[in-house]
């Protein structure tokens, strides 16, 4: 229909004046350099994606590299970006590729699709950047965009309307320049019709859009219908020993922070003496209150009442084993901590 051709057609015209065109995962735009940037832009901005991502690539630039690299390595790159998930499916994807698909990232979508923390849009993105294959995409940029323009009403995140999104991202398509068209209504989301104060004036598609016409464009997309966050508590062991090294714990192996190493928690006090007593000689009286943190995730918010020892000793040897391990402070990095405990640790002297 005209309609949809114009859509491509208008944005394609206002990508190749003020689109973005130097993105590092953009030269070359490579499936895999594809697969790691759509990753990382979960949930993340571009411009904080962009460092890590030019650092990632630089320590594994290829698929098999990410493959042969270490967990807590890969980890360690990824600290900072949250959501650390994303980075361990990406190890596990790399690994299934090498085992199955020589070493390379499938071109075929129910392969790619398939592979660990990929989806339907980050599959559709690959295929179409890499490849310039007739797949859509549906991040939030675009779902934004489409749920403004076509005057969708309902929260995006529900079934009934992330297909119809998904109708109208497919019916947008251009038979021409998939790639260029897959960047150009990323872009366009981030950087004109964005959840706040969104540039409608420079807008390449302001004379069709529907939100702008009846005046709801601060309502669309409407918001999940909103309840509030649960609260949690955790206390964090900071023990320091003679050299001034901290006692570092791994994560298990399921949720929040999965497999990281990050500080020893506990439930509360009663709990953290115990702790000590089994794993450390210190005076567990002797611990000195840090100042509490505040951290929110997705699904709720933690505080943290951080404990600190100097002077601790191990009670067994448990140095760079698989559970429990000393690290000095100027180390911290090959470890690949939470952001919040990062944080805390880069307040110590």
């Amino acid at each position: 229909m005209a309609e949809t051709d114009s859509f491509a057609e208008r944005l394609l015209r206002w990508f190749d004046t003020s689109g973005r065109h130097d993105l590092p995962w953009q030269h070359p735009r490579s499936p895999y350099n594809v697969w790691l940037s759509e990753i990382m832009l979960q949930q993340t901005q571009v411009q904080t994606v962009i460092p890590y991502f030019e650092r990632f690539v630089r320590e594994l630039p290829t698929l098999r590299d990410l493959a042969a690299a270490d967990l807590d390595r890969v980890l360690a790159l990824w600290a900072g970006l949250g959501y650390y998930a994303r980075a361990r499916n990406l190890h596990k994807a790399a690994r299934v590729c090498v085992e199955l698909h020589d070493g390379e990232l499938p071109a075929d979508f129910e392969a790619l699709s398939a592979l660990p923390g990929i989806g339907r849009s980050t599959a559709g993105a690959i295929l179409a950047q890499a490849h310039g294959l007739r797949y859509a995409i549906l991040d939030g940029n675009v779902k934004r965009s489409l749920c403004r323009f076509h005057g969708v009403d309902g929260w995006p995140g529900s079934s009934a309307v992330e297909k119809k999104l998904w109708e109208l991202a497919e019916e947008h398509l251009p038979q021409t320049r998939l790639a260029d068209y897959s960047q150009a209504i990323m872009d366009f989301g981030a950087t004109l019709c964005t959840r706040s104060d969104p540039s409608c004036m420079f807008c390449p598609l302001q004379a069709d859009c529907v939100a702008l016409r009846e005046g709801r464009v601060e309502q669309l997309p409407e918001s999940k219908p909103g309840k509030p966050l649960p609260e949690r508590r955790t206390v964090m062991l900071v023990l320091r020993d003679a050299h001034g090294r901290v006692l570092l714990a791994r994560r298990p192996p399921s949720g929040v922070w999965s497999g990281m190493w990050s500080l020893p928690e506990v439930a509360d006090h009663d709990e953290a003496r115990l702790f000590v007593e089994a794993h450390a000689r210190a005076d567990f009286d002797a611990n000195t209150p840090m100042a509490l943190i505040e951290h929110t995730f997705s699904h709720y918010r933690l505080h943290i009442a951080p404990l600190l020892w100097h002077g601790a000793a191990a009670t067994v040897q448990i140095s760079d084993n698989d559970q429990y391990r000393w690290q000095a402070l100027a180390t911290l990095d090959e470890v690949g901590l939470p952001a919040p405990v990062k944080k805390l640790l880069a307040t110590l002297p």
